[in-house]
């Protein structure tokens, strides 16, 4: 059986424009949801998750997020600068590859929000991982019932698991949750400079190698500050 990641990615560098004005003067991983800024929500799912080292890429307010990531005592935290220019969500995994090492390793966007179900998800996703036929397992939320989503999915899911990614005209039943675990294998050949991740989910889906879960809970997309008044009563009733 695969051991469960010990180390993440964390993508915290993005501008944060649809957040305005609560980004005007802090990055998007530091506007506060029920009381915990959006970073910690996502750190302490992998310190639970048995995560020892968090690779997390700074731009945006750098400064803000560096000081705030240092009071953090688990997981560890390594900084990957992106100040001097972003590499997108792709170029950014492939910056901090030498810091991830050479095992699969948890991915999660900062911004990500969720309430688990019976089981944590991201033990779930260890537990489904296989580096054998996968080069990425994507946490998947539904695309209708998900708090703060209007959108048209992402990818739709075969009884196996593999992923096909929406057509331009189509309507899809699932979205990416903003969490996975992905295998330094996805980025082999990955270009230089800034890219997007979803050129190599294209890629990965096309060689038969791009899996998903579906989450078990509720996913909150707290993209805009008026969802974070709907993410905040959703959490309220799931521990009241």
């Amino acid at each position: 059986m695969q051991p469960p990641p010990r180390s993440a990615m964390v993508l915290a560098a993005g501008l944060g424009t649809r957040m305005r004005p609560l980004t005007n003067r802090r990055p998007k991983a530091l506007v506060e949801v029920d009381g915990k800024v959006l970073i910690d929500h996502v750190l302490d799912r992998l310190a639970a998750a048995g995560v020892g080292r968090a690779v997390v890429n700074v731009h945006h307010f750098a400064d803000l997020l560096q000081g705030h990531l240092a009071t953090r005592k688990t997981p560890k935290i390594v900084i990957s600068d992106e100040r001097g220019m972003l590499l997108g969500t792709g170029g950014a995994v492939v910056k901090a590859l030498p810091e991830l090492g050479p095992a699969p390793f948890f991915h999660l966007n900062a911004d990500t929000i969720w309430i688990d179900g019976a089981q944590s998800n991201l033990a779930r996703l260890a537990e489904a991982f296989d580096p054998a036929a996968m080069d990425a397992l994507l946490l998947l939320a539904p695309a209708t019932g998900s708090i703060g989503y209007a959108g048209r999915g992402d990818f739709s899911m075969a009884p196996d698991g593999r992923l096909r990614a929406r057509g331009e005209r189509e309507v899809a039943p699932f979205v990416f949750a903003g969490a996975a675990i992905l295998t330094p294998a996805l980025f082999a050949d990955a270009p230089g400079g800034e890219f997007a991740l979803t050129d190599l989910f294209a890629r990965a889906a096309d060689a038969g190698r791009l899996y998903g879960l579906r989450l078990e809970g509720l996913w909150m997309h707290v993209g805009t500050p008026d969802a974070i008044d709907s993410a905040e009563a959703a959490i309220r009733a799931s521990t009241g």
